[in-house]
């Protein structure tokens, strides 16, 4: 059988983490970056290190670990040359990949206790980690401000907090949106999207843009973080609040998202799952909307970025996710991802520093450009907002107008979500979409097998 390649943002072919997802990512999941960019390991200038390794002098090798497109590694990269321009006492190894070669690889270098420094981490997986004891307590750095969080709203802080202990830094604020190309939906005798529209008047928008325009109305967005967008609009989620069951009670909730998605791909309004087995695990930059094949593309709004950079002489916006009619609202603020420290460093200190460097330099940040999220540092906010470019000047807008509705965000995933979307979740959307069982059979084997892996059977 083949399975799905979760990577894509929490929109077409997945998006755990940021990712997002992404997801995000699958969340929503972060997107992959381009093929020669993945697995990389790049040497960057030399640095040096925080508090006793700057005065000792010594030589510090610091490796820094992420995941992201082209456009995220090409900024993280110069803001690492300039980290190292102030620090001479500190090299760092940049290691940065797509999102799934990114936790395979991970994965390996935990089991063999050769994690990097500082490792870019995502709200999904950061309790496995914690209860794994891989990752170090940062508050001992914050509370003697080698990482100076002072003016941080708490909410800033608290996903990445587990036990009362921080375990990860939010690199930036994130919701998830719809990203659109306001021409096609002209074009297609369409108004453009407002915040108050439901998942029916997505559901025809997408339909007309296909019938008139010939093109998608829509990437793929079959991501788990799009079941639990579904499910937080009906009062529920996925998961219980102690991660060891579900947390919805009525599979006709799921089935019904199941059938969207078959209706969908049905009318052509979404690619077909051979359409988009075929494209591989795509970069953002390659996203439908960037070649006009697609209208929208459900995304992290700190992605779109990215997808906008790649757009050449068009200009596309965001939009709040579809809702259901007369359901609750659903969007919520995510961290965008985490830096976090593992618990074997033995360069803690320098990475603390780095971090600090991350968040609190305005000049870093303006090179960054909020491509990660809103900065959570309101200093760092207020020094760079008027320089963005136009998408990031869309980003914070929408950013601003989520936090007066958002919901609140739902605890961490399980340390089973990984397994559950690998061998759960992905296998099942694969025979959905391939037309080998119902959405009905899709959502009661669902109810079946993740409870059965909550349940440690």
């Amino acid at each position: 059988m083949k399975l799905i390649k979760h990577s894509m943002v929490l929109l077409v072919c997945g998006l755990l983490a940021a990712c997002g997802t992404a997801g995000t990512g699958a969340s929503p999941s972060a997107q992959p970056a381009p093929a020669d960019t993945q697995a990389t390991a790049a040497p960057a200038a030399a640095a040096t290190s925080a508090g006793e390794t700057t005065a000792s002098g010594d030589q510090i090798q610091l490796r820094v670990a992420w995941w992201g497109s082209q456009n995220r590694h090409d900024r993280t990269l110069k803001v690492i040359e300039l980290f190292e321009k102030s620090h001479p006492n500190i090299k760092i190894v940049s290691e940065y990949s797509n999102f799934d070669d990114y936790w395979t690889k991970l994965s390996t270098q935990a089991a063999g206790g050769n994690l990097p420094d500082v490792v870019q981490h995502d709200y999904s997986r950061i309790g496995e980690w914690v209860s794994q004891s891989l990752l170090l307590p940062l508050d001992p750095y914050v509370s003697d401000g080698t990482i100076k969080l002072e003016d941080v709203a708490d909410e800033q802080l608290s996903g990445g907090r587990v036990g009362g202990k921080i375990y990860g830094i939010s690199l930036g604020t994130n919701a998830l949106t719809v990203l659109y190309d306001p021409a096609k939906f002209k074009a297609a005798g369409l108004e453009a999207p407002t915040a108050d529209w439901t998942w029916t008047d997505f559901q025809k928008s997408a339909d007309t843009i296909h019938q008139k325009l010939g093109i998608y109305g829509v990437e793929g967005f079959y991501n788990i973080e799009m079941l639990k967008l579904y499910l937080k609009e009906r009062g529920k989620w996925i998961y219980n609040d102690q991660g060891t069951g579900l947390g919805y009670t009525d599979d006709s909730q799921v089935a019904a998202f199941f059938q969207l998605l078959l209706d969908m791909q049905a009318s052509g309004a979404m690619p077909t799952r051979e359409f988009d087995a075929a494209r591989g695990t795509p970069s953002l930059e390659e996203s439908l909307i960037v070649s006009e094949k697609s209208a929208m593309l459900f995304t992290w709004s700190n992605q779109a970025v990215a997808v906008a950079n790649a757009v050449k002489g068009r200009e596309l916006a965001l939009v709040q996710t579809p809702r259901l009619d007369g359901g609750s609202e659903s969007l919520y603020l995510k961290p965008s991802m985490f830096f976090a420290i593992p618990a074997k460093s033995k360069n803690a200190a320098a990475a603390a520093q780095f971090i600090d460097f991350f968040l609190n330099s305005p000049e870093a940040n303006q090179i960054l450009a909020a491509e990660r999220g809103v900065p959570i540092i309101p200093a760092v906010r207020t020094a760079i907002k008027t320089d963005l470019p136009p998408m990031q000047q869309q980003v914070f807008k929408y950013i601003a107008e989520v936090e007066a509705v958002a919901a609140p965000i739902n605890p961490p995933d399980p340390p089973t979500h990984a397994k559950i979307v690998a061998e759960v979740y992905n296998p099942l959307i694969d025979q959905l979409l391939y037309g080998e069982i119902s959405a009905e059979d899709a959502a009661a084997q669902l109810r079946t097998q993740v409870s059965a892996i909550l349940a440690g059977k």
